[in-house]
């Protein structure tokens, strides 16, 4: 097991990655002071002495990839040199490590608190660079978030795949303060890093959706003393009860255009899935079963939901056509199948699956093939990277709520703690509008 330095939020551990990672050398960035005239008409770099950036960007970008599984960035102490311009790398004594692609940078300091980051992206065996990129102006609060960009150029230019490093994930944390409960609903960078806080509450918080354009969230809340649906932005300018019918109001889902909301709602009797237009708040009733139709998920084209019903007698996952009001099962593997999720790309389908415990399954909807990803204990509420390479879940670990997060083919995962509590109902965020 790897464990990563901790952060003020969540702690990563990363379990398992592939066998065959492909070694990659991210060099620690050279910092430099702002460019300054030492005379008329003529610049120079004023070499750091004592200074250094106040973001390491080379860590941030090693642990970034080898989160993802697929690559295992050198140790600083096993690296032959540590260049920072192109002219300065010895090519020989780089290919003699047995690796295709090393990362070189900078930082220049800019004056204010503001930096420039410069980084190319090197093959090593052809000896040229194949991504080369700079950033100007940027707050020191921002850093990491430059970091993260860097790790997503590297991953898709490797992999084919746009990263999904410079993402968000929301979640709820359960403490424990002066003996009574305190649930807390937070969002963070992806690896855990940068928590805020955006409600805290005595009474349970549930079911954070992220809204497509990543600027809102809407959850469940007790706050009242039963369930409401509430919307909020992250800027906390905006919040709206926007759902509170007799009876429950749960399970919110954001549509792919963000015009829409589906949620389980009671109040007729029996929990059913409706969907509610946002600027008219007019509801829409999709289904009318005596069972508990609940947990809906759009999929990716807006045209239909998944969602759980027990109207077989077990709970499994049906599809609802919003066209026609056809409704068909879609899972049959096992007795129990909850909690579906959708890849980004509509082809997969992630539930909670018992088979003796509850763990994370994944059905292939194009070949119908499933699978069950996780062996942890206790797993519920998948939910997709944007990428839709990797799924964040919650499980139960040595009795905590801790939240996990394994890839698509269950070759490689990772555990987020949290100090002094528990964590619950996680959500990945969109991708962050650049």
């Amino acid at each position: 097991m790897f464990s990563l330095p901790a952060w003020s939020g969540l702690t990563i551990e990363i379990n398992e990655g592939y066998e065959n990672a492909l070694p990659i050398a991210i060099v620690p960035f050279g910092f430099q002071q702002k460019t300054v005239e030492t005379s008329p008409g003529q610049a120079s770099v004023k070499p750091a002495t004592e200074v250094k950036a106040p973001v390491n960007l080379a860590s941030i970008i090693s642990a970034d990839l080898r989160r993802s599984g697929h690559f295992t960035p050198l140790p600083v102490d096993a690296l032959p040199g540590q260049p920072t311009d192109i002219d300065a790398i010895d090519f020989a004594e780089w290919k003699a490590l047995d690796l295709d692609n090393m990362l070189i940078g900078t930082v220049v300091a800019e004056g204010n608190d503001y930096y420039q980051v410069d980084m190319r992206f090197m093959d090593v065996l052809r000896k040229n660079q194949v991504i080369g990129k700079r950033w100007s102006n940027i707050h020191k609060d921002n850093l990491r978030q430059i970091a993260h960009q860097i790790s997503d150029l590297i991953y898709e230019e490797l992999t084919g795949i746009r990263g999904a490093f410079n993402t968000q994930i929301a979640y709820v944390t359960l403490r424990k303060v002066g003996g009574k409960r305190l649930y807390t609903l937070e969002i963070a960078d992806a690896d855990g890093y940068n928590p805020q806080p955006i409600l805290k509450s005595k009474m349970p918080i549930m079911s954070p959706s992220w809204s497509p354009d990543g600027t809102k969230l809407a959850y469940v809340s007790f706050e009242s003393g039963r369930s409401n649906i509430v919307v909020q932005s992250l800027d906390g300018t905006y919040r709206k009860v926007i759902a509170n019918f007799k009876g429950i109001n749960g399970a919110p889902a954001w549509s792919p255009d963000g015009t829409k909301m589906a949620m389980t709602l009671s109040k007729d009797g029996s929990a059913d899935i409706f969907i509610m237009d946002l600027q008219t708040k007019k509801l829409r009733r999709l289904t009318r079963n005596r069972s508990i139709e609940t947990e809906a998920a759009w999929a990716a084209n807006g045209k239909s939901l998944f969602f759980n019903s027990d109207r077989r007698g077990q709970p499994q996952v049906f599809q609802v056509f919003l066209d026609t009001g056809e409704i068909r099962r879609v899972t049959f593997e096992g007795k129990y199948n909850g909690n579906p999720e959708i890849s980004p790309d509509g082809r997969y389908l992630a539930v909670v699956h018992n088979r003796g415990g509850f763990n994370i399954g994944l059905q292939d909807l194009y070949s119908n093939e499933f699978s069950v990803l996780t062996d942890t204990f206790l797993d519920e509420s998948p939910t997709f990277s944007p990428n839709g390479e990797m799924i964040l879940y919650a499980m139960n670990k040595n009795g905590k709520g801790v939240l996990a997060v394994v890839a698509i083919d269950g070759k490689t995962s990772q555990t987020l703690k949290v100090k002094n509590g528990e964590v619950r109902e996680p959500a990945w965020g969109p991708y962050l509008v650049k």
